[in-house]
């Protein structure tokens, strides 16, 4: 595993970092704007309506943001200066957000700078020409965001005033870092990796902001801690390339060892890339890194790496109870993924949630699976297509350079498609976004609607809350029973597949199951799917269901819900202030477990014919 300096935890962008940014989070002018009057009155040009102070990244919601205000504001605006010099003429100053729920309006020194729409995902505006002579710099951002605006992709944030259900307090705005770096006038905006294990090599795709006037070369060092494996120059001809890089260690079968990725051993490759002119002068220089594995399904199972891999997952919601939706430090990122790995799951599905690209990084070095997923809308209308769509293209290309993320999971439990199986629009829907995923990457599994009323799916994902151990193994003993899952309207009460799929040996994993609630206060308000009442029951009951699971080779993984407790959700391993509520060794002792051997060819045969003979029509 590589090491990673402590001074790398707060980068917000670990896929390409540059030297010599400048961190913005921290305290910043605030104003809410619940009749929509800013805009007008030209708040991005004045100090008058800003009465509070906000600590950013935090929602104003939160109470680490210092304002702790739950209630619907629509719209809020922030401002802050900032001693930022202006550059010389051959360099540019960009301004960096990691994501602003759900509308973003910026103005620097009061001159519109850009807009982004869509609340979880990352946005950048060249600064330069709005800056003014001199150190400060005021910047004024305006976000919207409708509690009420069902078109949305909002997650599992509450539209009500108080969360219910499984639904939790909103994140409103500025919710990951802002920040500030000086760069180059031709510089690296984007650098995505493709591993090709079977044909030695990574395929790198680059993109600049402009070739420079002169000629110009980029220059690429993969390296595996002070072993060079691979140097590659190429001459620029355009703003965009692609390059295969061979890696000729990894022709020897021998030495994948050392280079493959995986939870058991997260092994990364450092990357170096250089914008370098036809003197050789280095214009530009980013960091980066590849995680050299591959994942595929086959035979009714996952495969990493060429070997069967049985799935250890955990709901993961990423949600703090003084934070929301935004970690409450960069620290906390870290010490997540070091739990989920400590209690013995060997990755996590993220829910409703596109998780800080930190987190990701975390779980690319201490070595866990991540399943990344769109949060969704509730309407299904042209806007919410609309919005969705663009949006999740967007959580792809920032993700999927990342080795941790494993599955893609566009839709869940048919949200915002509640029709899905009488209204063809919405099937046409989710097959286009499985498709359209697919286009965007095809390395690796995607759902398109996880839990139940698959349209099409290279994993078969279903939601199993039932409290009983001998249930789940009734229900899924055999190839024939697990057809009847696939086929009937059962265990959510919806049938698993519709139409007439393809059998393409589609692995079936309980996504979601557990939920277990360890003794809710009398009258205080919760949620949960069953109750134990003891330390001693919870260890039984989790026992009972996990080795279910295990015991059985029909299936390829399962995910627990859920990691961690969740305002009103009490179902988690740890508690909301991630403390455990059995022992850790407890619990890593029941999820670690050795999965029955996996079955005969003989067994898939007949699996296969089962599963044909009970496909729906």
């Amino acid at each position: 595993m590589n090491d990673w300096t402590a001074a790398d935890l707060t980068y917000p962008r670990p896929q390409l970092v540059r030297d010599g940014w400048h961190d913005l989070c921290g305290e910043w002018a605030f104003a809410f704007d619940d009749n929509d009057r800013g805009l007008t009155e030209r708040w991005f040009a004045t100090t008058d309506p800003y009465d509070r102070t906000i600590v950013v990244p935090y929602p104003p919601e939160s109470k680490l943001s210092g304002v702790h205000d739950p209630s619907p504001h629509p719209i809020v605006w922030y401002r802050r200066t900032v001693r930022l010099a202006k550059p010389p003429e051959d360099e540019r100053v960009l301004l960096h957000f990691g994501a602003v729920d759900y509308i973003a309006r910026v103005w620097v020194n009061g001159v519109y700078v850009g807009d982004h729409e869509g609340g979880h995902t990352p946005f950048s505006f060249d600064i330069t020409d709005a800056l003014v002579d001199g150190t400060e710099q005021v910047l004024v951002v305006r976000a919207e965001d409708h509690a009420d605006d069902v078109t949305q992709p909002r997650g599992k944030q509450d539209w009500l005033a108080e969360p219910h259900g499984i639904w939790y307090h909103r994140t409103t705005g500025i919710w990951q870092p802002v920040w500030v770096e000086r760069v180059p006038t031709s510089h690296l905006t984007e650098v995505q990796w493709t591993p090709d294990v079977s044909g030695a090599r990574v395929t790198l795709e680059a993109s600049l902001s402009r070739l420079p006037d002169r000629p110009c070369h980029l220059r690429v060092r993969l390296r595996v801690r002070d072993e060079l494996l691979a140097e590659q120059t190429v001459r620029l001809t355009g703003e965009t390339g692609r390059w295969d890089i061979a890696i000729p260690a990894a022709r020897h079968g021998q030495h994948l060892g050392w280079l493959l990725w995986s939870p058991e051993c997260p092994n990364l490759i450092d990357a170096e890339l250089e914008l370098l002119d036809d003197t050789g002068q280095q214009i530009d220089v980013v960091r980066s890194y590849v995680g050299f594995r591959e994942v595929r399904i086959e035979d009714g199972r996952f495969i990493l790496n060429g070997q069967p891999y049985f799935l250890r997952l955990a709901l993961e919601q990423g949600y703090w109870p003084d934070s929301h939706l935004a970690a409450p430090s960069a620290e906390a990122l870290r010490r997540e993924a070091e739990l989920v790995k400590a209690l013995g799951f060997n990755g996590v599905r993220v829910h409703q949630k596109v998780e800080d690209p930190r987190f990701l990084a975390w779980c690319d070095r201490l070595g866990l699976l991540v399943w990344g997923e769109m949060p969704s809308a509730y309407e299904f209308a042209p806007r919410a297509v609309e919005r969705l769509t663009s949006e999740w293209m967007e959580v792809v290309r920032r993700d999927r350079s990342h080795p941790c993320v494993v599955t893609w999971v566009p839709f869940n439990e048919s949200w915002g498609i509640w029709h899905i199986a009488e209204v063809p629009e919405q099937r046409h829907y989710a097959t286009a976004l499985y498709h359209l995923t697919k286009a965007l990457d095809g390395t690796r599994p995607v759902i398109s609607n996880d839990g139940w009323e698959h349209t099409v799916s290279d994993i078969w994902g279903v939601h199993d809350y039932t409290g009983s151990g001998q249930t789940l193994r009734r229900r899924y003993d055999g190839p024939d029973a697990v057809a009847r899952v696939l086929r009937d309207r059962r265990p959510g009460r919806r049938k698993v597949v519709l139409g007439d799929p393809v059998d393409r040996g589609q692995p079936v994993v309980l996504t979601e199951f557990g939920g277990l609630s360890y003794t809710p206060a009398t009258g205080e308000k919760w949620f949960g799917y069953a109750t134990v009442s003891s330390a001693e029951e919870l260890t039984e009951r989790l026992g009972e269901l996990v080795d279910a699971i295990l015991d059985n080779p029909e299936l390829a993984g399962f995910c627990y819900t859920q990691l961690t407790d969740t305002e009103q959700e009490r179902n988690g391993l740890l508690t909301q202030d991630r403390e455990p509520k059995l022992p850790i060794e407890t619990i890593r002792a029941i999820l670690t477990r050795p999965a029955r051997a996996v079955p005969s060819e003989e067994i898939d045969a007949h699996r296969r014919a089962a599963r044909a003979a009970a496909t729906p029509t």
